[in-house]
């Protein structure tokens, strides 16, 4: 499978070329396109397009301090259409549950099917008000800096980091990397995301899939996000044993195999 490095429309991306469905990949707020690898090398044919966010690596930042998960899908809508995609599968990550989300809800026409894997519900709180817990984010990579930042969260992301230590290497590589404005601009819009609230809205197939070891998103956050679809749009909720947060990382089979089930039940772009 080839791979490539691009940038367009001011979005870093990366391609995983293929003839075959069209799957677009959202990190999440401590990662990079690069950490979708191992899911794309588990669907071979695929074209699996994984976007750098606002913000994070060679992409612009959002133009707003206190964004929301709307202008992050409002990116990524321009970000298609720099591309000529019309319809896509989507999948998101932790943060990226939260943009995919509010993408399909102001998009549905877009999205063939939607998996949000390790769902961030997000803090509910009001732009312009930062919670206590995501400020205390903001307050220690201005202390430790990105790279010792990274190296007291990494093993956090992966079920027994002893024992996993390519892993945690692979997850710190992403975190490490990230910067300002970007990276405040995503703790604001976390802290102001519903994704339940959007879950309710949806009108495509929508699967979640979350590790049963994450303790970063514990399943109950995405056995919530999964409750609040609609029954019609309701797809497989799965739970993958023996698999933290970077469950994309650690169980990327895994979630391909949700994601080719989740095709299976759209129609192919």
């Amino acid at each position: 499978m080839s791979v490539r490095d691009h940038i367009t429309a001011g979005i870093g991306w990366r391609e995983h070329q293929g003839d075959g469905p069209v799957l677009v990949a959202l990190h999440g707020i401590g990662s990079e396109a690069r950490a979708f690898d191992g899911v794309a090398a588990a669907l071979p044919g695929w074209r699996v397009i994984a976007w750098e966010a606002p913000g994070y690596g060679p992409s612009t930042p959002l133009a707003m301090d206190w964004p929301v998960a709307a202008d992050y899908a409002t990116a990524l809508a321009g970000f298609l259409d720099a591309l000529s995609l019309t319809q896509v599968h989507l999948v998101g990550h932790s943060l990226g549950t939260l943009i995919g989300a509010a993408f399909a809800r102001a998009h549905p026409q877009r999205v063939s099917t939607l998996t949000l894997a390790s769902c961030a519900q997000g803090g509910g709180a009001q732009p312009g008000t930062l919670p206590a817990k995501q400020a205390a984010r903001l307050d220690d990579l201005a202390a430790l800096g990105a790279p010792e930042f990274a190296r007291t969260r990494a093993p956090r992301l992966i079920f027994q980091p002893d024992q996993n230590p390519a892993l945690v290497t692979a997850v710190y590589d992403g975190m490490s990397k990230i910067q300002l404005p970007g990276y405040a601009q995503a703790v604001r819009m976390l802290a102001s995301g519903d994704l339940a609230a959007d879950c309710a809205a949806l009108t495509a197939p929508t699967a979640v899939i979350v590790g049963a070891e994450d303790i970063v998103t514990p399943p109950a956050q995405s056995q919530t996000a999964h409750a609040a679809l609609p029954a019609a749009q309701r797809g497989a909720l799965t739970l993958i044993p023996g698999a933290g947060h970077a469950l994309h990382q650690q169980a990327p089979a895994a979630l391909a195999a949700a994601l080719r089930a989740q095709v299976h039940q759209g129609v192919t772009p």
